[in-house]
């Protein structure tokens, strides 16, 4: 057998690239840096392999890399300077961790003759990124290159899905080094036992109210059609987490809504009143369970089988009948391929499920001449099933949520963790990664500002977003709260904005103003035919704060309380 040829001598930044290259990597967001000029030029080698869109603020580019992570299931790649760079990306490392999301951000870092001197933007990040991350390193020589990327592709996609950040010392890239590349990165999946599948379908045989909820990262289309075939063998109701509502087609007769914030009563009442609980890929956590209120803990009401990728995962709070280890694609092998299980009266209860959630959507008035709900459902009419809509946070979120129907697999794109910022970012990693499908990006007045300089990325690179900016003068969610907690007190929520369609225009991208619901169509039409990135800036009266409740209703309801 001939030996293996020796590896031509290679910089630490071709090394870098190289191992993107073998893990397939063909998309990367930045913000460039001098502490990884190496690296920048390594991609200029292969800039007809590696897409390289450079972003304006880190935040903006952490985000694309977080939407890609989430949308494909392979890490999202974002590479940011030291310092500065790396506390401004930390937003969307956050999002990708508690969103469950494969990312890895490269940083560069002072040379490691330098460090533990507080040298200039010298940051430790094994410290900073801990608590928010599934792996922080340094890679301190440049041989070993390709053992840290191999195993940051491996950690950021096995079990609870994450981000993974790796510091670059400035020598350790300009250096280098004659090794071999890594292999690939392979997905790891976890499948249930026999024994766990057996006892899950005695228990479902056995229910008379059962109901699944899924959430979580680690899905994919094939995942998603075999729930849908599960829900539908058993004829049982599913609901979907807070901001993971495409993972069943909202149009089922089988779906009974998002269980997360402002959930349905109807629907909250449901779980509560279940007898057995399925929970598919959602961690449960604080929004998902209205506060640890919605399901009682740490021991249920009902019998509860919680379904995770993660082993440490269960039994974190919530002490389940059955916990089963597994990938969701596994899982959701396993259970579409049983025969029916369940009761005969079980088929109502999904009905009825989906007819409260139908119900949930009827037409809510509110305050001044546009009407949000009339807004959402002419997309709704109008827009491809496939189309991607992408949101920050605020209360305007609420409206597509609520409203909206998401038809398909990653057709939403919106961070669990709360981001403000996210939606804008969001949707320019989606157009870019899928230029032939529409992409809506929600925003609202607060949230759009905080990475709106995006735009400019958008026009660019002829990624024709189009974003819906809701204005109402104010960071809205943070007023509510404050009427109900402190009414009158108004201090620190208002705002003054730009003219957001002549923002839009001042970037070279296509500009519209909404001020009455008549206005919105042919704006939108408008904004399609374009040919440019477009922002439609819709203004709504303030009191419109929430379908349900106006800001003056919400303040007379403290004033009462408080007597």
């Amino acid at each position: 057998m001939k030996p293996s040829p020796t590896p031509a001598a290679r910089t630490g930044g071709q090394l870098i690239v190289d191992q993107l290259l073998t893990h397939g990597a063909e998309l990367a967001f930045c913000v460039p840096g001098e502490s990884y000029l190496p690296v920048l030029d390594a991609l200029y080698a292969v800039r007809d392999r590696i897409r390289l869109i450079t972003c304006r603020h880190e935040n903006g580019a952490a985000n694309m890399a977080e939407a890609y992570g989430k949308l494909t299931g392979k890490p999202g790649i974002c590479l940011v300077t030291r310092g500065p760079g790396a506390t401004n990306a930390s937003i969307g490392v956050h999002t990708a961790f508690q969103d469950s999301t494969p990312m890895i951000l490269l940083i560069g870092q002072v040379g490691t003759d330098f460090m533990e001197r507080e040298a200039f933007q010298e940051i430790d990040y094994r410290r900073m990124f801990g608590p928010m991350s599934k792996w922080v390193a340094q890679i301190d020589r440049t041989d070993r290159i390709p053992e840290f990327i191999a195993r940051a592709y491996q950690v950021a996609t096995s079990g609870r899905m994450g981000p993974v950040v790796l510091a670059l010392p400035e020598d350790v890239l300009s250096g280098t080094a004659q090794v071999a590349d890594a292999r690939p990165w392979q997905r790891v999946e976890s499948a249930p036992s026999p024994e766990a599948i057996a006892r899950l379908s005695q228990m479902l045989g056995e229910a008379q109210r059962p109901f699944l909820l899924a959430g979580g990262s680690g899905w994919n289309e094939a995942a998603c059609a075999q729930l849908q075939r599960f829900a539908e063998t058993q004829q049982i109701p599913v609901g979907c987490e807070f901001r993971s509502q495409d993972l069943f087609d909202n149009a089922h007769p089988n779906y009974a809504g998002d269980v997360g914030i402002g959930i349905n009563p109807k629907l909250a009442e449901r779980i509560k009143a279940s007898d057995l609980l399925i929970v598919l890929g959602a961690r449960l956590g604080e929004i998902t369970t209205s506060g640890y209120g919605l399901i009682a803990g740490p021991v249920p009401a009902q019998r509860l089988v919680h379904i995770y990728p993660e082993a440490e995962e269960l039994g974190r709070f919530y002490h389940a009948d059955l916990m089963i280890n597994a990938t969701m694609p596994a899982m959701s092998s396993a259970l579409a391929v049983l025969p029916k299980l369940t009761r005969v009266d079980v088929q109502t209860q999904a009905s009825a499920a989906n007819q409260d959630y139908r119900a949930w959507q009827e037409r809510k008035q509110i305050p001044g001449k546009v009407q949000m709900w009339d807004v959402i459902q002419h997309l709704d009419r109008v827009l491809p099933p496939d189309v991607i809509v992408t949101n920050g946070a605020g209360n305007y979120t609420t409206w597509a949520h609520r409203f909206h129907r998401y038809r398909g697999f990653r057709t939403q794109l919106a961070p669990t963790s709360g981001a403000m910022g996210y939606g804008v970012p969001a949707g320019i990693a989606a157009k870019a990664l899928y230029p032939d499908r529409t992409v809506i990006s929600l925003a609202g007045d607060g949230c759009f500002l905080m990475t709106g300089q995006e735009l400019a990325t958008a026009v660019q690179y002829q990624l024709n977003v189009i974003i819906i900016v809701v204005n109402n003068n104010m960071y809205g969610t943070i007023r509510m709260h404050q009427e109900r907690e402190y009414p009158a007190r108004v201090h620190g929520t208002s705002l003054v904005n730009p003219d957001f369609a002549a923002y839009a225009t001042a970037f070279g991208a296509h500009g519209e103003l909404v001020e009455t619901t008549e206005q919105f169509a042919p704006a939108l039409d408008r904004a399609l035919a374009a040919g440019k990135p477009a922002l439609i800036e819709i203004r709504i009266d303030p009191e419109a704060i929430t379908p349900n409740a106006t800001l003056q209703s919400i303040r007379e309801a403290a004033r009462q309380g408080a007597r």
